[in-house]
């Protein structure tokens, strides 16, 4: 949905009868929803299901397309386009389905290619689209993308389970309309600054309520038992941090986006140009997006090896090298694409371990909104990257015939920036606290027990095996951890041997609660003294419901 109309771009004026300004709503407004829907889809997932609202974000979108293939309105436009930027509410959807349905060992990777994927549909849509507005009605486009919306919710239905894990609490409506308003007035600006000017009363004016707006959003936040967002948990360094490293990562995954195509369609006339057409253009480019896709595998072992942590500065090194790289490498059609492959192994080991570095700070029953603003943060990359990049390669642009014409300066300094906006996300990453391996990180609750389970856990923990009466081990059974006051404090599956392991927030006295197809419910009392050492709890479920 990002990267769906950028080979049609320059001619989205024409095909709408708009000015240029005015066309580029058609993509602004895709990432301003997108970034409004994703934090919003991620909490109402935690609350009503993942799978649940996972389907009604491709529902919206697939609306979407069909209202934007049927017209050449510029406002009915933006109207679909920006229900297709409701699609970006499944990628934190997908980390929560993962997170509380994969055995422990497929989940690292699993996460990988679904972080990844938000580069990876943007890599290989260039391609695809480009050969679509070639040889087709460009409203093809939006056909093509109702399809493929549609064969996903088909498959989700058919393949993927429900996850039993919920978040206690309400929605707080009044939180999603306080994120949204900051949001829009933040992104606004950005999107737009270079059209209405940076300094204009317009752009600072919006600066400035946007400011005003999500500071007193989050003093709202902070007073509710139930937020949108839980500040408190955004602020622990390992959250933190990994957001602030993820709008680099933004950053410097549009850039590339941007410049290349550009540079590979501009006419050889120019001097720098490399003259190749719409189609392939996007196949030089297209490399970004499968090697993403191909990096999630390494990605699973080298933070299985060293930990997310580690992972996530590799793959900000590759991208700075990438960048750095490409300053020289800029005069044929296969620099671009060796580019594109060294940015695209960067950007997807990067995107890979921002999933696991999320999910192992927060609750399970937090993994949806955690991540959903984490994908936020990435979207807010983009749109900085958007109008920065914008903004540098129409100021060193050259104006002949009434055309403004990028040049290879202006090439040039869109790397530089995004090379230190990377170097800046190191920084970042330097400070998020020592990383574990992607056994302890990315699945805080494993599903094991035994040879699988270490002896000794870094944080307190119950630990033992579910069985029926009779000692057989029960496998998937749902085990909640249940606190004093009766909240809900966390929750585990039990794996094929009936082990399970699941955090405790504090030392005090908990209830178990187990329930497993087929069997009766289970509540047991136990209590933990804190520390690092995990207290051992067999739970036997007492019999058999009758079928």
């Amino acid at each position: 949905m990002q990267t769906l109309l950028v080979p049609v771009i320059k001619d989205l004026p024409e095909l709408l009868h708009t000015s240029p300004s005015n066309a580029t709503w058609v993509l602004t407004s895709t990432l301003l929803a997108g970034a409004v829907a994703t934090p919003i889809m991620g909490r109402l997932g935690d609350l009503f299901g993942k799978r649940r609202m996972l389907v009604t974000s491709l529902a919206v979108m697939v609306v979407g397309s069909l209202v934007a293939g049927f017209t050449s309105d510029l406002l009915v436009m933006i109207v679909g386009r920006a229900l297709q930027g409701f699609a970006m509410g499944a990628i934190p959807l997908g980390i929560g389905l993962m997170r509380d349905e994969l055995p422990r060992e497929r989940l690292g990777s699993a996460m990988a290619l679904m972080s990844s994927s938000i580069g990876v549909g943007g890599g290989l849509a260039l391609p695809l689209a480009a050969l679509v507005a070639e040889h087709a009605d460009w409203h093809a486009l939006f056909f093509g993308s109702a399809g493929l919306g549609a064969l996903s919710i088909l498959l989700t239905l058919l393949l993927v389970p429900e996850s039993r894990v919920r978040a206690e609490g309400t929605f707080d409506v009044a939180g999603a309309l306080g994120l949204s308003a900051g949001l829009v007035l933040f992104l606004l600006p950005i999107t737009k600054g270079s059209d209405w000017g940076w300094t204009s009363a317009t752009t600072l004016g919006l600066f400035g309520a946007s400011a005003a707006v999500l500071l007193l959003w989050g003093v709202m936040e902070l007073r509710l038992k139930a937020p949108l967002v839980d500040l408190r948990t955004t602020a622990r360094p390992a959250v933190l941090f990994t957001n602030l490293a993820s709008i680099m990562v933004g950053v410097a995954f549009y850039a590339v986006s941007l410049v290349l195509p550009q540079l590979l369609q501009l006419p050889t006339s120019t001097g720098y140009g490399l003259g190749r057409s719409m189609l392939v253009a996007g196949l030089c480019v297209a490399p970004l997006g499968l090697t993403m896709m191909f990096t999630a595998p390494v990605y699973a072992r080298i933070s299985a090896k060293y930990g997310p942590k580690v992972t996530l500065m590799t793959g900000m090194l590759i991208i700075a090298v990438g960048y750095g790289a490409g300053l020289g490498l800029m005069s044929a059609a296969w620099q671009t694409v060796v580019i594109a492959v060294v940015l695209g192994a960067g950007i997807g080991l990067a995107y890979s371990s921002l999933p696991a570095l999320i999910v192992g700070a927060v609750p399970a029953s937090e993994t949806g909104a955690a991540n959903g603003l984490n994908t936020l943060m990435r979207s807010i990359g983009t749109s900085v990257s958007s109008a920065v990049i914008g903004m540098v390669l129409a100021n060193t642009a050259n104006h002949t015939g009434g055309v403004a014409v990028p040049t290879m300066h202006g090439f040039r300094l869109s790397f530089l920036i995004a090379t230190g906006a990377v170097l800046l996300g190191l920084v970042f990453a330097a400070f998020l606290p020592r990383g574990r391996t992607a056994a302890d990180t990315e699945k805080p609750q494993p599903r094991a027990s035994g040879e699988d389970v270490p002896p000794v856990v870094e944080r307190a923990a119950f630990r033992g095996r579910v069985t029926d009466a009779g000692g057989s081990p029960v496998a998937r059974a749902t085990v909640t951890l249940i606190d004093r006051r009766g909240r809900r404090a966390g929750s585990a599956l039990s794996a094929e041997d009936g082990g399970y392991l699941i955090a405790v927030p504090e030392e005090g006295s908990y209830v178990l609660a187990v329930t497993a197809g087929g069997h009766e419910p289970l509540a047991s009392s136990a209590s933990h003294p804190g520390g690092a050492l995990p207290v051992e709890r067999d739970l036997a479920l007492p019999s058999t419901v009758p079928a």
